[in-house]
Order: structure tokens, then C-alpha cells, then sequence
């Protein structure tokens, strides 16, 4: 085992590759760096330094460590900038399909989540809302639209209705933390959830709201969140941007 320091410009990241492991050394530097990313051990705008650098660091070849960077590049997560070197832009938010709230997800995964509501009032339920909250088609039920952001980029459009009278919701909380936090804290015990996944391409107006060209690769979800009582308390129609998030299950194998 080889441990080096390889720099990030304002922290520093220990690294190692292990030569007796049949894992390649290239797959090891870069699933080391992608960790770090995503844990936010190296924030957005960090210097890895030149491929030169990075490989007299690590004790492996230029092409080697050219390989690791390409394949974090090809995922957006590095960047090269000429006379600059590589340089963290993001990390891709990796969400697991259960029952929690992008706000949890994103703070426990360090990417410091920001909200902002866009609109918060009542409007009469269309008929899949109503279908979804099991009210009347044309009932007032609660909207509320924010822009959830990470790290001060844009990550989704959250869309959501919930019953007239559930809780108050406060637009200045809503922008302190996340829904379901706030449901909790009105004593409301969430217990289930259908909800499907799909994509679609962005609209001119949604790719202004997430910093995504018009036609590019939106994930949406739709979600009915039902309390332990069997009571559907929230309606959610959220889109995504795909270059930043992506969703993730397990799957097991039925004996």
C-alpha cells in the first residue's frame, strides 16, 4: 500500500493505491477522489493540480492518473482549466428511493442545502392532485413551490400540495429546513409513500429556474406521502437536474 498527499489548494487529501489489488489503479485513484467529492472532503472550486503533479504525488504514471481525472471529468465532477489544472466542480447528489426529504439527504451528505419559495398559498385541487390527496376535484388544498439548491447551485424544483388545515406552513421555516421536518414537528408520523421516477427534457422556463439549457435531461418524481393513519398528508411533483442528481436503490434477489 502507497499513501501520498495530493493537495486539493485549501485542504489536504490522503490517497492510496494498492499495487497487489487486481482493481486497477486508475479505477482506485478515482473512486478515492470521487468519495472525497461527494463527502464533500473536496468542495466545488478545489485544485487537484496537473496531471504531472498529481502523478510525481501519487508514485504513478501520467497516463494512469489521466485515466482516474477523464473518467470524473466524463462525469462532471472535475474539470481541466489550461493553466489552471483540474479543479472539483460538483458532486452529483446519489439519493436513495425511501421515505426522507431532499433537505435531509443533501445536509447529511454535507452539500449544504438552501431553499427558496417560490410560492406558498392555496389553490382549487386539479383532478390528479385530488385523486393523489383524496379530496374533491376543485377543493382548496395548500401549494408550495421552492428551489432547492446545494453549495448555492440549483438542484430541483420542488413542487408540493398538501390539505388545507394539515399545518401552518411559514414561508421564512420553509426556507430554514426541509417539509418533512416540519410535518414531524407538527406531529405528524409519516409512514408510507408511492411514488414513481421518470425524465423528461427541460423546458425553457425550468432550464432558467436550474441553470440547465432548454432540452436538457430533467429527472421528475412524483410522490404521495400517507401518515400512519393511512391518510395522504402531501401530493410532491419535483423535477431534477440530472447532470447533479441521480437516484439510487438496492435490488435483492427473491429466494
Amino acid at each position: 500500500m502507497e499513501d501520498e498527499d495530493a493537495s486539493g489548494g485549501a485542504e489536504t487529501l490522503q490517497l492510496s493505491v494498492d499495487r497487489s489489488s487486481p482493481v486497477p489503479l486508475y479505477f482506485q485513484l478515482s473512486q478515492q477522489l470521487e468519495a472525497a467529492i461527494e463527502q464533500g472532503r473536496l468542495a466545488p472550486g478545489s485544485l487537484l493540480g496537473n496531471e504531472i503533479e498529481l502523478a510525481g504525488r501519487l508514485g504513478l504514471s501520467r497516463p494512469t492518473v489521466r485515466q482516474a481525472i477523464s473518467s470524473l471529468v466524463d462525469k462532471g465532477l472535475l474539470v481541466r482549466r489550461r493553466g489552471v489544472g483540474t479543479q472539483v466542480v460538483h458532486s452529483q447528489v446519489k439519493r436513495p428511493l425511501e421515505l426522507s426529504s431532499l433537505y435531509d439527504d443533501l445536509e447529511a451528505a454535507g452539500q449544504r442545502p438552501a431553499t427558496h419559495v417560490l410560492v406558498n398559498t392555496t389553490e382549487p385541487a386539479t383532478a390528479q392532485v385530488a385523486a393523489a390527496l383524496g379530496v374533491a376535484e376543485g377543493e382548496e388544498v395548500v401549494l408550495i413551490e421552492r428551489l432547492r439548491l446545494a453549495h448555492g447551485e440549483p438542484m430541483a424544483h420542488l413542487r408540493n400540495h398538501l390539505p388545507v388545515g394539515l399545518l401552518k406552513l411559514d414561508s421564512a421555516e420553509l426556507e430554514d429546513t426541509g417539509l418533512y421536518r416540519l410535518m414531524r414537528s407538527a406531529g405528524i408520523t409519516l409512514h408510507s409513500a408511492r411514488q414513481a421516477v421518470g425524465a423528461r427534457a427541460a423546458t425553457a422556463e425550468e432550464g432558467e429556474q436550474l441553470g440547465e439549457p432548454e432540452g436538457a435531461p430533467l429527472l421528475t418524481m412524483e410522490r404521495t406521502t400517507f401518515d400512519d393513519t393511512g391518510r395522504a398528508v402531501e401530493f410532491g411533483s419535483h423535477t431534477y437536474r440530472a447532470s447533479r442528481y441521480a437516484f439510487e436503490f438496492q435490488l435483492l434477489v427473491r429466494p
